[in-house]
C-alpha cells in the first residue's frame, strides 16, 4: 500500500501541515508564519497527485493535531485552512477530455466567500447568538491590543469588533490562495505535471452567486443597529469572491499587453494602499464580468 504514490503524498503532506499547524499553536519563532502556510502542503498533494490526497492530509493532519496537540487545535486549523483547501479542490479539479486534469475556477471562487460565512454562522450558533459572537470578538481584541499596548478608542474598537470576522475571513482566503499558487509554481519546477491555470477572461461564479449576495445585503439592512455584526461580516465575506472576480478581470484585460507587468504591480500597489477605495471597485467590476456576455468564439478553421 505505501507504494500508492498518492497515499504517500498524501501522509507526507498530512504530516508536514500539522507540523506547520502544531509549531504554531506552541508558541515556537516563526509559528504565525508557518500556520498561514500550513495549506501549502494539502494544495500541493492535491495539484499534484489528486482532490483524493488533497482530503486525505487535511484528514491526517487534523487527526494528529487533536491527538498531539487539542481539539480547539484542530478544529482552528481545519475552519481556516485544513477543510477549505481539500475542498477547493475536491470541487475544482476535474479530468480534462484528452487526458490528465483540469482546474474550473467557479465553484472553487463561491467557496472562498461560502465557507467562511459557514463557519461565522456555525460559529455564531455555538457561542448562542450574535451578541455573544460580538463580545468574544471584543474581549479577543482588548487582549491582543493590551498586550501590543494599544489603546484603541471606544467607538473605533465598536468598528474593529463588527468587521473582525470578515478580515479573518479575507485573511484566510488570500492565504488559500497564496499557498494554491505557490504549491502549482513549486511542483511545476519539479517536473511534476499540475492543471493548467484557467483564462482569466473565462472565470466565472456560479449563476446564483449574486442572488445569495443580494439576500445577504437586505438581512443586513433590516437588521437592527448594533446587532448587525454577524450581517455585516457574512456580507463582507460573499463580496470577497466578487472582488477576487474584478482582480481576475484586471489580469485578463493586462494580458498580451506589453507593459503587462508594471501594469500589474501598479494595480496592486494602488490596490494595498488604497484598499477602502479599490476594493468596492473591484467589486463592481467583478459584478460586471459576472452578468457581461460573451464574446462569441471564432468558428473554427476550414
Amino acid at each position: 500500500m505505501m507504494s500508492d504514490p498518492r497515499l504517500l503524498a498524501a501522509c507526507a503532506a498530512g504530516f508536514a501541515s500539522a507540523a506547520a499547524a502544531l509549531w504554531a499553536f506552541r508558541g515556537l519563532p516563526m509559528g504565525t508564519a508557518l500556520f498561514w502556510l500550513s495549506s501549502f502542503p494539502i494544495f500541493a498533494a492535491g495539484l499534484g497527485f489528486g482532490s483524493g490526497a488533497a482530503v486525505g492530509a487535511a484528514a491526517l493532519a487534523a487527526t494528529l493535531l487533536a491527538l498531539v496537540g487539542s481539539l480547539v487545535a484542530a478544529a482552528a486549523f481545519l475552519a481556516l485552512f485544513g477543510a477549505p483547501a481539500a475542498l477547493l479542490l475536491a470541487v475544482g479539479l476535474r479530468s480534462a477530455p484528452g487526458g490528465g486534469a483540469a482546474f474550473r475556477p467557479g465553484w472553487p471562487l463561491a467557496l472562498l466567500g461560502l465557507w467562511p460565512v459557514a463557519v461565522l454562522g456555525a460559529g455564531t450558533a455555538l457561542l448562542g447568538g450574535g451578541e455573544a459572537l460580538q463580545t468574544a470578538m471584543r474581549l479577543a481584541l482588548e487582549t491582543t491590543m493590551g498586550r501590543a499596548g494599544f489603546a484603541v478608542p471606544e467607538p473605533l474598537l465598536g468598528q474593529l469588533v463588527r468587521v473582525k470576522a470578515a478580515v479573518i475571513g479575507l485573511l484566510s482566503a488570500l492565504a488559500l490562495l497564496f499557498n494554491g499558487f505557490a504549491a502549482r509554481r513549486v511542483l511545476l519546477r519539479w517536473g511534476i505535471a499540475v492543471p493548467p491555470l484557467p483564462d482569466p477572461a473565462s472565470v466565472r461564479l456560479p449563476a446564483w452567486y449574486p442572488l445569495l449576495v443580494g439576500l445577504a445585503a437586505g438581512l443586513f439592512l433590516a437588521a437592527p443597529a448594533g446587532a448587525d455584526a454577524v450581517p455585516l461580516s457574512a456580507l463582507l465575506l460573499l463580496l470577497v469572491p466578487l472582488g477576487l472576480l474584478g482582480v481576475s478581470g484586471v489580469h485578463a484585460r493586462a494580458k498580451g499587453r506589453p507593459a503587462r507587468v508594471p501594469m500589474l504591480a501598479l494595480f496592486y500597489l494602488l490596490l494595498a494602499l488604497f484598499l477602502q477605495v479599490m476594493g468596492p471597485a473591484m467589486v463592481g467590476l467583478g459584478l460586471y464580468d459576472q452578468f457581461r456576455r460573451r464574446a462569441p468564439s471564432a468558428p473554427p478553421s476550414v
